[in-house]
């Protein structure tokens, strides 16, 4: 379907007197203001108009305006002169915008600003009392604001063409050269000569994604915003951010995830998209094209767009509503404000860029970019929360050791989305040489987490993240039913083993529903030692109880109906591997592993920091089979409700064991069977 709408205002409201036509000024003939220039003699031809003045220290090519048009040096030389504007254009360096339209508003000019109107919060505030204490009317040029693709995707949202919305992302993925940042003085500065630029990949170059992201989500005012974070970075010797990470939360509870760099291999289309639980809706917003992908197919859209500058001088004239008024950008001027008073965007090593081209124009490529952003867009998630190498490390909350040897991260699971059950795990899990062996919120299942415990169905409640697979639907669907798993206890435990004793952590946990009621009680202990010179030994013991008093079912999607489904209790996802094997004493590959009851699985393959084999070890009564999966994802786990659900009992837990060994290299059976031996039962 193609959905055309007229672009032009209507200017014949305008074709009376003479002196009724709005006389239009333009500060900043160049760059983008040529943009401007060429819309002004479009419009001027239509009679919309007239374009009385323009300034800028440089003046415009001999034989660009007409000779009534009169050239200034400056916006100070304008006012000066007195040319009668009745509208300002504002188009120049970033710094320059708060004041200029001050003083055109003083003046009594209403005012177009191109974005980002303004360098921080408070010069937002000063512009916007400037312009209510006079009573004139400021439009920032966020063009795409302008496009009917909006409405129409707020209606489709709101019809539930896509049902429940899950959350919204920004993606821009641009390239831009050293010539780029060498155009102007204040390109690629967060501040220049004391005074705030705030130049970057999201208040600059890619803020249309940002603006037109907070537009949908329904965030327009400062107060539309809960919160924002940051995840800023910089592969350009610059001090601006041009890869980073912006995660808006708005009011209402909607998260919107930017996802932006200026360092990709290729200049791609940025995109806004609204995730809902029944497909998505992706705008284009360069091109005002839709596209609407639901279980039923996919379908585009395409949309005209109203012309910022036309809209203002209809504002004018008969008071229609501004489509990007300044006080509806006090959303985007609150991300600004956070990036603005954010540290300094970290860099980003040279071993994990490429450059490509020579001189101006050379240009630097994230290694991977696309891919990390399709995954922080799945997972809603920064760089930082992913454990991508270049960006900051978060802090977990305990580190396991072996003798100083740092082998695990516990992690809270506080920064994971609310549909991927935040719970804690350990990530990464390294061998004694360092090679890490666990992954975590990977972009095929991005609510896979490291090593821990989860659950898919207990009395209902989705424990495991992403979507639920029911009985009565006979497949995977999304539905409300996450809950979330929190520490609410700790026994102080020595975190490095060493000197012969194991390194212990012991805590209660409360598995609490979507309405944050406990509806499980669980005792944790990790525990861990040194075995050899390079291989170490993890433990897991817990045991689930009902948090009233009555029996809780735990169930898996293999309990309700799907065959060989049954994962749930422990699991273990590990990262990339090449040339895996896995195997029992009784066989070996998936076949013949999945679904197996045996004393021990292993699993032995290079994975990105060398080989390492993982060997699993139950105890010796233990009758849970194993949930194996190596050709879709690389993933081990106990299935605790293999194809029937178990209960838990006031006054009877559920208990479930498990001890891994991991280790550098490659093992053999006899090398996991002499390890299993000599170590004994787990339990």
């Amino acid at each position: 379907m193609t959905t055309q709408h007229s672009t032009a205002a209507d200017p014949t409201h305008q074709q009376g007197a003479a002196a009724s036509v709005p006389r239009v000024a333009l500060v900043g003939v160049h760059g983008f203001g040529e943009h401007h220039l060429a819309n002004l003699a479009r419009l001027e031809k239509t009679g919309a108009l007239e374009l009385v003045a323009v300034a800028d220290p440089n003046p415009p090519h001999p034989g660009t305006l007409a000779g009534s048009v009169a050239v200034f040096p400056d916006f100070a030389a304008l006012l000066a002169a007195r040319p009668g504007a009745d509208v300002v254009i504002i188009a120049t360096p970033i710094q320059t915008h708060a004041p200029l339209a001050a003083a055109a508003l003083e003046a009594g000019m209403d005012v177009y600003v191109e974005k980002p109107p303004v360098a921080s919060l408070a010069q937002f505030e000063q512009v916007v009392a400037a312009a209510n204490g006079n009573g004139r009317l400021v439009q920032v040029g966020f063009q795409s604001l302008g496009s009917h693709a909006l409405p129409a995707i707020r209606e489709m949202v709101e019809a539930g063409n896509i049902g429940t919305v899950l959350g919204m992302s920004a993606s821009g993925q641009w390239l831009r050269t050293k010539a780029y940042f060498k155009r102007s003085r204040w390109a690629g500065k967060r501040n220049l000569d004391g005074t705030d630029v705030v130049d970057g990949v999201a208040t600059n170059a890619l803020a249309h994604a940002v603006a037109t992201g907070l537009h949908l989500a329904g965030a327009h005012t400062a107060a539309d915003v809960a919160s924002v974070e940051t995840d800023l970075y910089r592969a350009n010797d610059t001090e601006s951010d041009d890869t980073s990470i912006i995660r808006v939360r708005t009011a209402p509870g909607t998260t919107l995830l930017c996802a932006l760099t200026l360092c990709a291999p290729e200049q791609l289309d940025p995109t806004v998209t609204v995730h809902g639980t029944l497909g998505d809706i992706t705008l284009s917003y360069t091109k005002d094209e839709v596209v609407i992908t639901t279980p039923d197919g996919e379908r585009r859209e395409s949309y005209g767009r109203t012309d910022l500058l036309e809209n203002l001088l209809a504002s004018r004239a008969t008071g229609v509503p501004l489509l990007c008024g300044l006080e509806d950008t006090g959303a985007f001027t609150t991300v600004l404000e956070a990036i603005r008073t954010s540290p300094d965007p970290a860099p980003i090593g040279a071993e994990h860029l490429a450059w490509e081209g020579g001189g101006d124009d050379a240009h630097p490529v994230v290694r991977g970019i696309a891919d990390l952003i399709q995954r922080a867009v799945k997972a809603q998630a920064t760089f930082a929360e992913l454990g991508v190498p270049w960006a900051r490390h978060l802090p977990p909350v305990h580190t396991l050791s072996v003798d100083g040897r740092p082998v695990a991260e516990y992690q809270d699971g506080s920064h994971v989305r609310a549909v991927s059950s935040p719970r804690p795990y350990l990530h990464p899990v390294r061998t004694l040489g360092g090679t890490v062996v666990t992954d975590h919120q990977p972009l095929d299942h991005v609510w896979h987490l490291g090593a821990g415990v989860a659950l898919q169905d207990v009395d209902g409640v989705n424990f495991w993240g992403g979507r639920t697979y029911t009985r009565e639907a006979g497949q995977y669907v999304w539905r409300p039913d996450h809950g979330s798993i929190t520490v609410t206890g700790t026994t102080a435990g020595q975190h490095d083993a060493r000197d012969g004793l194991p390194g212990r952590l012991q805590e209660t946990l409360s598995w609490n529903g979507p309405d944050g009621a406990p509806i499980l009680l669980e005792e944790r202990t990790w525990a861990w030692s040194g075995v050899a010179p390079a291989i170490w030994r993890l433990s897991l013991d817990f045991a689930l109880s009902p948090a009233g008093n009555k029996p809780v079912s735990l169930g898996s999607p293999g309990s309700n109906g799907r065959f060989g489904g049954g994962y749930g209790g422990f699991f273990w996802r590990l990262p990339a591997c090449e040339g895996a094997t896995v195997w029992t004493p009784a066989g070996s590959g998936e076949p013949a592993t999945h679904g197996s009851v045996t004393r021990w699985i292993t699993w032995a393959g290079t994975f990105d920091g060398g080989p390492a084999t993982l060997v699993f070890v139950a105890p010796n009564d233990a009758a849970d089979p194993w949930f194996v999966r190596v050709d879709g994802y690389p993933g081990v786990g106990q299935a605790l409700a293999w194809d029937s659900p178990v209960i838990a009992r006031p006054g009877s837990p559920v208990r479930r064991s498990i001890t891994v060994f991991v280790a550098d290299g490659i093992l053999a059976t006899p090398d996991v069977e002499t390890l299993t031996h000599q170590q004994g039962d787990p339990s």
